[in-house]
């Protein structure tokens, strides 16, 4: 018998490559970025760090043990020095940002900030690249009143860790587009009450195929996973449109 279950599915659903494509290359760098470019992701998710000389560099913590094995704080450190210990593994923003207006196709990035003053300098990368159109952003509140401020044409995508919808006057101040859930709180009403309001719904970070099944189902409308092939095989098998 035929799945119909994809037939009544009309709303795009966006592919979000969480730190780009970490299971086939180390998270937050030039080869996983485009690795998930090349793969087709409609958005890869990238985490921004300021060095000590205030320059935005890709790394979700903010030390360099985890990844790099070296005990600082990436605030500690130049970016010269960043590149130095990390043999140039820690790319810059703006050599993201290079990767993603080089590739073919309309993916876009989605910036991830969690640290106060991150916004100033992250968009004067943006802007220096000429990437404004092809960038969005994501983070709690106070990062993204901050990229509110700087720049009010900015597509933000709230993040939100509570089953508590956001007030109305937080949604009309921030102005975001997105309510970025952690994918738990996805449920059907959740996604419903975000359209209600306007607002398009994510969900984070989402590696099994029985729960993006199940956010589909809901209605989401962009999914972020480390799994891109993964989530790219259920987008496929269920007929779901993507992003123009």
């Amino acid at each position: 018998m035929p799945d119909t279950r994809s037939a009544t599915r009309v709303r795009p659903v966006a592919a979000v490559a969480h730190r780009g494509d970490p299971y086939r290359f180390r998270e937050n760098t030039l080869a996983s970025v485009a690795s998930a470019l090349r793969a087709g992701a409609d958005t890869v998710e990238v985490d921004v760090r300021l060095t000590r000389d205030g320059v935005p560099v890709l790394l979700h913590d903010p030390t360099l043990e985890r990844l790099w094995e070296v005990r600082r704080d990436v605030g500690e450190l130049t970016a010269e020095e960043v590149a130095e210990r990390t043999g140039g593994g820690v790319p810059l923003l703006a050599e993201a940002l290079h990767e993603l207006l080089g590739t073919a196709g309309g993916s876009r990035m989605l910036l991830d900030l969690t640290d106060p003053g991150q916004a100033g300098p992250a968009l004067a990368a943006v802007t220096a690249a000429g990437a404004a159109e092809r960038v969005y952003w994501c983070g709690g509140v106070a990062a993204m009143s901050e990229v509110r401020a700087l720049d009010p044409a900015a597509e933000i995508a709230l993040t939100w860790k509570t089953a508590a919808t956001p007030a109305q006057p937080l949604l009309d101040r921030l102005a975001p587009r997105w309510l970025n859930l952690r994918f738990p709180l996805a449920d059907a009403a959740t996604v419903a009450r975000a359209h209600d309001r306007g607002l398009l719904a994510a969900a984070w970070t989402v590696d099994w195929e029985r729960s993006m099944e199940r956010l589909l189902a809901a209605g989401i409308d962009a999914v972020t996973s480390n799994r891109l092939d993964a989530l790219l095989r259920v987008l496929r098998r269920r007929g779901v449109p993507r992003p123009a």
